[in-house]
């Protein structure tokens, strides 16, 4: 530039005449690394860094490749979110909605207790009480923790490491094959859902696990999972199941126990450590290895647990005191209604009587059963009160819930022929009265005596301590059968009874229990009773449902002179009668065998002041035993029963007995219903004794006042 005349200033227009001398847009030669660069490079400046340019079709083509992938990826990931939204959309649907779920009620306990206060059994669908997370050793809830979910304090409901871990060690198969579910995911499934394995299930139980990680802490969830989670055997939490395998409450077990426990979860069946104990040893060892890495237990508690296994309980006998606790149950809601919570039923159940009831029938039936054919048998026993003291319905209670004792109808054969005689007793006859032994027709049926001998006249003493068939269907037909279906209703008989000539003989069907019973008012001095085996029932807090009231007889029944006379009598079946076998020395006792005619059913009820009890004997279908009558095995039953659970009592006389002292000449004998004679007016004589001091029926009537 020479001078300002020659300045020109930048015009951006483009003359019409020259639209393609000047272009400003860039080319690819222009961008950075094209062709501008290039030439820069060769004509001094700085080499470009980067490789040679391929050639421009290539390079488009990777380019565009690449950015489909990447997008198709996005894309992908974008739907596949969507379709895991849509399926755990769809399956949550399928739940209750979540802002009315709830944790279901665990189904209440019924813990039932015997007189003394020991558990005889837990009834209800769980087995067992709940307890809480602090009643229990610490080691117990660990147990759970280092087996089932390690990381359970830290992951919240699904754990993607346990996960993750698991399926690492099932794949590579190092271990026992694992599952991937969390103890929160476990009691999800349990409260909520049902057993099935399918991916549905899992689906929601993953999303009520985080639902329950919401809404309980994590202490929560475990005392839930602990009380809910199943053990076998019909054992539903950890209580159950301790008392089920250990014979103990989880607030007791051993922590070498709390390890089989723990493991027993993850197949309850194969690891029962009852039936398979090899199994459920090495599992139990796992288990503590596990705490012992996780620092839940000391290397010393380690040690001492592997150096001394658990060790189940045996089942002790025969598991009879289940027939028991099944009546309880039967009888239950007649006193309690709805039951809401857990409950403690207190019993009259006495253990050692329960026990000795049950090795005398079992023992009798092992011994005995194959050479006479019989199976079954079922045995009661009570107070006078009615209170069950022991009540055994059949001989094995694992092989057969049946319960004989309660529900059984069988025939009683000769021991309802004491009914027949109270109501000749009432109608005015005497134990002296003498009636003939001899054939008898009625309408062409001619019963016979069980020897098919004829003895021709006896007292009716004799005839009902004989069991003298003619004798009793001659009465029954004086007296009137329906008067003696009254009195046997009267003094507790329920089932139907047939108002006939052959009722004579017990051909009406009764319960074990109902006879029982209706023989207690002989043992009691005249009162009838309901039996009765239910004493209170409290809420585990403590708080009283029902309190069994005082009394609850059916009140007088037999006048105190009529029971006199019969247990004068029925004393006399054990001095020369079917009962002989069963005495007991010191005790005065009274009873009647019961056979009937073609041996299906054999009978034994007696009784002393302060105990009653019955036995019966025979099949369930019906066949005939080999000659089993009512003195054999029932009175050797029944005996063996009564030596055990009269051995620390002081005997007490038979109701009635006081009518039998010899009074001074200057003082009157006592008469009926006025009490026994004051000491010193005379010693005991017994019955048997007293009947040869007046065989003539003006001595009863001097006797009783009548």
């Amino acid at each position: 530039m020479a001078n300002g005349r020659d300045r020109r200033e930048p015009s951006f227009e483009t003359p019409a005449t020259d639209a393609g001398a000047m272009d400003v847009r860039l080319s690819p030669e222009d961008r950075a690394g094209g062709r501008m660069a290039q030439k820069r490079a060769s004509q001094g400046g700085t080499p470009s860094p980067r490789r040679p340019a391929r050639p421009k079709k290539a390079r488009r083509r990777s380019g565009s490749f690449l950015r489909r992938l990447a997008y198709g990826a996005v894309v992908l990931c974008l739907w596949g979110v969507i379709a895991v939204g849509a399926v755990v959309a769809y399956y949550a649907a399928q739940l209750p909605p979540i802002d009315q779920l709830t944790v279901p009620k665990r189904p209440p306990n019924i813990a039932i207790l015997a007189s003394d206060g020991t558990l005889l059994a837990n009834r209800g669908e769980t087995g067992g009480q709940t307890v809480s997370l602090k009643e229990l050793p610490p080691y117990l809830p660990k147990a759970f923790v280092a087996i089932e979910d390690r990381r359970f304090y830290d992951h919240f409901g699904i754990d993607p490491v346990g996960i993750a871990r698991a399926v690492f060690r099932n794949i590579t198969h190092r271990g026992v094959a694992q599952g991937g579910s969390t103890l929160t995911q476990q009691l999800a499934k349990n409260l909520f859902l049902t057993q099935e394995r399918t991916a549905s299930r899992k689906i929601q139980e993953a999303i009520l696990a985080l639902w329950l990680e919401r809404n309980y802490s994590k202490d929560q969830i475990l005392e839930l999972y602990l009380n809910r989670v199943y053990f076998g055997a019909g054992a539903y939490g950890v209580e159950a199941a301790a008392q089920r395998y250990y014979g103990k409450s989880a607030r007791n077990v051993s922590l070498s126990e709390a390890a089989v426990l723990a493991g027993l979860v993850q197949a309850p069946s194969r690891l029962a450590p009852n039936r398979n104990p090899e199994a459920a040893q090495a599992r139990a060892e796992l288990v503590i290895a596990a705490m012992n890495e996780l620092g839940f237990i000391t290397p010393g508690m380690t040690k001492t647990a592997l150096g001394a296994p658990a060790q189940p309980v045996r089942p002790r006998g025969a598991g009879s005191v289940n027939y028991a606790a099944d009546y309880v149950m039967d009888v239950l809601d007649d006193f309690v209604g709805t039951i809401e919570s857990d409950i403690v039923v207190s019993t009259t159940i006495d253990p050692a009587m329960q026990a000795a009831a049950e090795r005398a029938l079992v023992d009798e039936l092992d011994s005995k059963g194959q050479k006479f054919n019989v199976s079954q048998g079922a045995f009661v026993a009570m107070l006078p009160d009615g209170a069950l003291k022991a009540l055994v319905g059949g001989r094995n209670y694992e092989a057969s819930q049946f319960n004989r004792a309660t529900t059984a109808r069988r025939q009683p054969g000769s021991s309802f022929k004491p009914f027949i005689y109270l109501t000749a007793v009432e109608q005015g006859r005497r134990p002296d009265d003498v009636r003939d032994d001899s054939p008898v027709n009625y309408k062409g049926w001619a019963p016979e005596n069980y020897d098919r001998k004829f003895r021709g006249p006896v007292t009716l003493r004799d005839a009902l301590a004989l069991s003298l068939n003619t004798v009793a269907v001659k009465l029954n037909l004086e007296v009137g059968p329906k008067a003696v279906v009254q009195t046997a209703q009267r003094l507790g008989i329920a089932s139907p009874l047939q108002a006939n000539p052959s009722l004579a003989l017990g051909t009406s069907e009764v319960t074990p229990l109902e006879l029982v019973s209706a023989y207690a008012p002989f043992a009691n001095g005249g009162t009838g009773v309901v039996p009765y085996i239910i004493t209170q029932v409290k809420t585990t807090d403590g708080k009283t449902i029902y309190r069994r009231p005082p009394g609850g007889g059916l009140g007088r029944v037999i006048d105190p002179a009529a029971v006199a006379m019969m247990n004068e009598m029925m004393h006399n079946t054990f001095v020369i009668g079917t009962a002989r076998r069963a005495q007991i020395p010191g005790w005065d006792m009274a009873g009647k065998t019961g056979t009937t005619n073609d041996y299906k059913d054999a009978w034994f009820v007696g009784f002393t002041g302060s105990l009653v009890a019955g036995v019966w004997l025979g099949n369930d279908d019906g066949a005939l035993t080999k000659r089993v009558t009512g003195g054999n095995l029932p009175t050797e039953v029944w005996h063996n029963f009564m030596k055990v659970a009269l051995k620390d009592q002081k005997p007490v006389p038979l109701p009635g007995s006081e009518y039998f002292r010899t009074a001074p000449a200057e003082t009157p004998v006592a008469q009926a219903g006025s009490g026994p004679a004051p000491a010193g007016e005379g010693a005991w004589i017994p019955p048997q004794q007293a009947r040869h001091r007046g065989r003539d029926r003006n001595f009863f009537e001097r006797l009783f006042g009548l």
